[in-house]
């Protein structure tokens, strides 16, 4: 039965020898580590230029561990935090559409044990959200549907991408647990592998290698700002003896001058004299100039642009860059909704509803159309209906008929299907419009 689930490839996967999830060895070892399936994640602190080349090459042999860590790393900055953010939390928590049955919709929508859906128990949003993120930032995610004892329905687990491999040799995808490795089928009922990067190496459509570039350079300048903060952002003091003071005369001198408090007054005999020695303050401008020109590119490369983030000067009367962070969020959007669809609402339509109904699977799409966007449609919408009625009348003096249909599929205004009316009162319909 779960055959009929896949939906990744059209070619049959080598078989694996490798215990899957399901099975009994990794069922036992999984629970004496109490359930747990995920290794724990190393710490890495620091990092060059040379570990992202490091990343590029384990990534194209199919090891995502070096680019998942650093992608874990990268979620430290606030920049990226905030931006990223918005592409995935705030698009998993727009409002949802669905096409289907509707037994099926009315089942997915009904409240589960809480106050939220269904759906929403069985795909909770902040793991929905970490799984978008790890698809727009590698290209590729995974996920387990979990099953939960005592209810029809799994919960989705967003597992780390750091732990993904790929055998070029066998087109197949690994998760490296904590019980072994383990083969991955997308859309068996338990996996679910995210590919918005392309069906063929998706690490190379993420945005991990300009994400990573940026957030290592942005680092190190942030650490040789703060080291020049340190050292020169506080005044030197400077203390002048008089040539023929004596040694003792000079060291209790200095050592006044070592002892500068708040509010510290020297009363100074002529000979004497103290002094603050400042940078010019220019020093730190680079350091200053690259942690911009870094966030620009981690904020472009997420957004598209930067001008519904810092609002730039120039775009008052233009909705371009409305345009551009709509479109990325719609792509985002189709991709996870085609991946839910195909490899998560139909193992949930098997264990409730049966093998019988699973071609009539239930889909589900997020509503990503601006409000003021559905404000213009509907005056659009209204303001055809009265050119509609006005041309109407308009020809109707001349004798002659308005198309209204044709109007109607000009403007995409829906039509429906009616029963057969007569032409004659068809006629007299468009001479009353």
């Amino acid at each position: 039965m779960r055959a009929m689930l896949l939906a990744v490839s059209a070619y049959a996967l080598p078989p694996s020898s490798l215990p899957g999830l399901d099975s009994a060895q990794v069922e036992g070892q999984r629970r004496r580590f109490g359930g747990q399936l995920t290794l724990q994640p190393p710490t890495r602190s620091r990092w060059y230029l040379r570990d992202l080349e490091e990343a590029e090459f384990r990534a194209d042999g199919g090891d995502l561990s070096t680019a998942g860590e650093l992608m874990r790393a990268v979620d430290r900055d606030g920049v990226l935090a905030g931006v990223m953010s918005t592409r995935a939390g705030g698009l998993v928590r727009l409002p949802k559409r669905w096409r289907g049955p509707a037994d099926m919709v009315d089942a997915l929508q009904q409240g589960g044990i809480q106050a939220r859906s269904v759906f929403d128990e069985m795909f909770p949003a902040s793991e929905l959200e970490r799984f978008v993120a790890d698809g727009v930032k590698l290209g590729v995610a995974v996920g387990e549907l979990v099953p939960v004892e005592g209810r029809d329905y799994p919960v989705f687990v967003r597992r780390l991408p750091e732990y993904l491999v790929f055998r070029w040799a066998e087109n197949r995808w690994y998760f490296r647990a904590a019980v072994g490795l383990i083969p991955i089928t997308p859309g068996d009922g338990r996996w679910i592998l995210h590919t918005p990067g392309g069906r063929e190496a998706p690490w190379q459509g993420g945005l991990w290698r300009c994400l990573g570039r940026a957030y290592i350079t942005k680092d190190h300048a942030r650490n040789h700002r703060d080291n020049w903060e340190a050292k020169l952002a506080n005044p030197a003091r400077v203390a002048t003896a008089p040539q023929g003071a004596a040694e003792a005369q000079k060291q209790g001198w200095f050592r006044k001058v070592m002892a500068w408090g708040v509010n510290s007054v020297f009363g100074l005999t002529p000979g004497y004299d103290v002094k603050l020695l400042e940078s010019n303050g220019l020093g730190a401008d680079s350091w200053k100039n690259t942690i911009a020109e870094q966030n620009q590119e981690m904020i472009i490369a997420t957004s598209g642009q930067t001008v519904t983030t810092d609002g730039g000067a120039g775009f008052a009367n233009a909705d371009i860059h409305k345009s551009i962070r709509a479109d990325l969020i719609k792509a985002t959007a189709d991709a996870l909704a085609h991946t839910i669809n195909t490899q998560g609402l139909p193992a949930w339509v098997l264990n409730v509803f049966g093998e019988d109904r699973l071609g009539e699977c239930p889909t589900v799409e997020w509503d990503v159309t601006p409000p003021h966007d559905q404000m213009q449609a509907a005056n659009a919408l209204v303001a055809a209906a009265s050119a509609i009625k006005t041309l109407g009348e308009a020809l109707a003096s001349h004798g002659l008929a308005l198309d209204a249909e044709s109007i109607c599929t000009r403007f995409g205004i829906p039509l429906s299907a009616t029963e057969a009316v007569p032409a004659a009162a068809v006629s007299l319909v468009r001479e009353a419009a």
